[in-house]
């Protein structure tokens, strides 16, 4: 029996004329997304627009994702990101330092392998969004910790519908932030999210809700206590932290 991933991924689907739409953030919607079955197995490619519609999203369409998380090594501190008001899925809210997609229009792109795609991915949109320099996040030094597969409205008609993939990095980086993506972004302390979640009028993307409340402080302190002899965190301590090759169904 096909999973609804694999029946909404051969199923025709609908479609949205963006032209009401910041004209930027409409031409990221063509961008080919991967599509994926329950399991993160890749059943095929379509365009963004496409796989944030929620009329879509409700008939299962399922694509690949990342969430990236950027530490600096000195104190631990986290770089938080707050999506754009241009944006056309979850604008104005709090989360962390990257969310995007490894795309079929990159080969390298599409390596499964050891996650490759989805840290070259990474790379790349931290450079697109933040613009921190490719050679301030090197792919080799991001740190896979699992996989999560969450489904969140963010409108009547856009949604997300993921497999994503956790990346922690720990480096120093230049933040020259893409104001077409990005309208704030700040370092904080475990303890100063914690505020931010406490404080009513912030608002912050389900995905970054969910990772926080089920894995994230729990890392942040495995991290704290890894410190190399330099007193640095280092996300590489944490390989084998969780296990990798599960994907864990967020509620």
């Amino acid at each position: 029996m096909s999973s609804p991933a694999v029946v909404a991924a051969k199923a025709y689907l609908a479609s949205v004329d963006l032209s009401s739409y910041d004209p930027e953030q409409s031409r990221l919607m063509e961008e080919r997304c991967i599509l994926v079955d329950e399991n993160d197995n890749a059943i095929g490619a379509v365009d963004k627009k496409t796989c944030h519609l929620m009329e879509n999203i409700n008939k299962g369409l399922l694509h690949r994702a990342f969430s990236a998380f950027v530490f600096r090594p000195s104190d631990g501190k986290l770089l938080l990101q707050q999506r754009a008001s241009e944006k056309i899925t979850f604008p104005d809210m709090w989360t962390n330092t990257c969310c995007s997609h490894p795309l079929d229009d990159f080969e390298e792109e599409k390596v499964e392998k050891a996650q490759l795609g989805v840290r070259v991915a990474a790379s790349r949109k931290l450079e697109h969004e933040l613009g921190i320099p490719k050679n301030q996040t090197p792919i080799d030094e991001f740190q896979y910790l699992t996989r999560i597969h969450y489904l969140a409205p963010s409108n009547g008609m856009w949604g997300e519908h993921e497999v994503d993939y956790i990346l922690f990095l720990t480096a120093d980086v230049t933040v020259t932030p893409n104001v077409n993506e990005i309208r704030d972004y700040k370092y904080v302390s475990k303890g100063e999210l914690q505020a931010m979640f406490d404080d009513p009028s912030n608002s912050f993307t389900p995905w970054f809700k969910l990772i926080a409340r089920d894995f994230l402080f729990g890392w942040w302190d495995e991290l704290h206590k890894r410190k190399d002899g330099q007193g640095r965190v280092v996300a590489k301590s944490l390989a084998g932290v969780v296990d990798g090759s599960k994907v864990f169904k967020m509620v």
